[in-house]
C-alpha cells in the first residue's frame, strides 16, 4: 500500500477544518447580545470544549502536554484570543462580507511572517495562488466597498494579522501538540473581554447559537486547523482559510437573505478555482517525492 503523503494530510485537514468554522460569521450575526458578551461565551465553552476533550482522553497527562508547550504555546494562545476579539468586533461593526474578505488577507501576512521569522521559503506556485486569489477578494471588496464602517474594516485587518501570526508560531513549534493552546486563548478571551460583558442577560436563542458555536463549531474546526501546520506551511494553511471568506457570506445569504453582488460570485470563483489548482498541483509534487523516495 502506497505511504499517505504528509502534505497532502495537512492540505486535507486543514480544508476540513475551514469547512467547519464556515457557519462561525453567520452564527456571530444571528446571536443579538454585545460583542463583549459574545467573547466572553465564545471564549469560555471553546476553551471547555478543548480541554474536556483533552482530559477525556490523556487524564492529568494533558497538563503535561500544555507544559510541553512552552512560551510558544502561550504566544500562539494570545494571537488567537486576539484574533477571535477582533472578529466578532469586526463581525458587529462591519458587513459579513467585507468582514470575511478582508481578514482573507491572512495569506500574505502568513507568507511575509514564514519567511521573516522561519526563514521559510515560499514556493513560487503558492505566491501566485495568494496573488490570484487576493485578487479575487478585491473584486468582491470593490463590490461590497462602502456596506460597512472604517472601525470595522480596521478590526478586520488586525484580525487577519494575528491570525497569520498565530498560524505560524503553530509551524514553529510543529513537533509539538499546540492544540490546548486554543483552550487558553478561550480563557484569555473570556478574561479580557468579561469586564465590558453582561454574560448572565443572554436569552435561550443565542444561549443556543453560543453552544452551537463553542461547543462544535470552534473546537473541531480550529483543532483541525491547528493542526494543519504540523503538516503544510503557514501561508498555505491561509491560503485554505480563504474558503471562509466565499462559504462564510453564503451562509449569510441563505439564512438572513443577504443578497450576495455579481462582483462577490465572480470573486468567490476566482477563489475557488486557484485553491482545487494549487491543491492539485501539490498533490501532484507530493506524489513525485513520493515515488522518488
Amino acid at each position: 500500500m502506497r505511504e499517505k503523503s504528509p502534505h497532502l494530510y495537512g492540505i486535507l485537514i486543514t480544508a476540513a477544518g475551514v469547512l467547519l468554522l464556515t457557519p462561525d460569521g453567520l452564527l456571530v450575526r444571528l446571536i443579538s447580545t454585545d460583542s463583549a458578551t459574545i467573547m466572553v461565551w465564545r471564549g469560555v465553552l471553546f476553551s471547555l470544549a478543548i480541554f474536556g476533550f483533552y482530559f477525556a482522553r490523556r487524564g492529568l497527562a494533558t497538563f503535561g502536554i500544555i507544559r510541553d508547550m512552552g512560551i510558544r504555546g502561550l504566544i500562539a494562545a494570545t494571537l488567537f484570543a486576539s484574533s477571535t476579539c477582533f472578529f466578532v468586533l469586526a463581525l458587529t461593526n462591519t458587513s459579513a462580507a467585507n468582514a470575511l474578505v478582508i481578514i482573507s488577507t491572512a495569506p500574505l501576512f502568513a507568507a511575509l511572517l514564514s519567511w521573516l521569522i522561519l526563514k521559510e521559503s515560499v514556493s513560487l506556485t503558492t505566491w501566485i495562488a495568494i496573488g490570484v486569489c487576493i485578487g479575487g477578494i478585491s473584486l468582491i471588496f470593490l463590490g461590497s466597498v462602502g456596506g460597512g464602517s472604517r472601525r470595522g474594516d480596521l478590526y478586520a485587518i488586525i484580525c487577519a494579522f494575528m491570525i497569520a501570526g498565530q498560524l505560524t508560531t503553530v509551524r514553529h513549534a510543529r513537533n509539538v501538540d499546540m492544540v490546548p493552546s486554543l483552550g487558553i486563548a478561550g480563557t484569555i478571551t473570556a478574561l479580557l473581554a468579561l469586564p465590558f460583558s453582561a454574560p448572565l442577560s443572554v436569552s435561550g436563542p443565542d444561549l443556543m447559537y453560543l453552544s452551537i458555536l463553542g461547543l462544535i463549531v470552534l473546537p473541531c474546526a480550529f483543532g483541525l486547523i491547528t493542526i494543519g501546520p504540523r503538516y503544510i506551511s503557514a501561508p498555505e494553511v491561509s491560503l485554505l482559510m480563504l474558503l471562509e471568506s466565499i462559504l462564510g457570506p453564503f451562509w449569510v445569504w441563505l439564512v438572513l437573505a443577504e443578497v450576495p453582488r455579481s462582483e462577490t460570485i465572480a470573486g468567490g470563483v476566482i477563489v475557488i478555482t486557484t485553491l482545487i489548482i494549487h491543491t492539485a498541483i501539490a498533490y501532484r509534487k507530493s506524489r513525485q517525492l513520493s515515488a522518488k523516495g
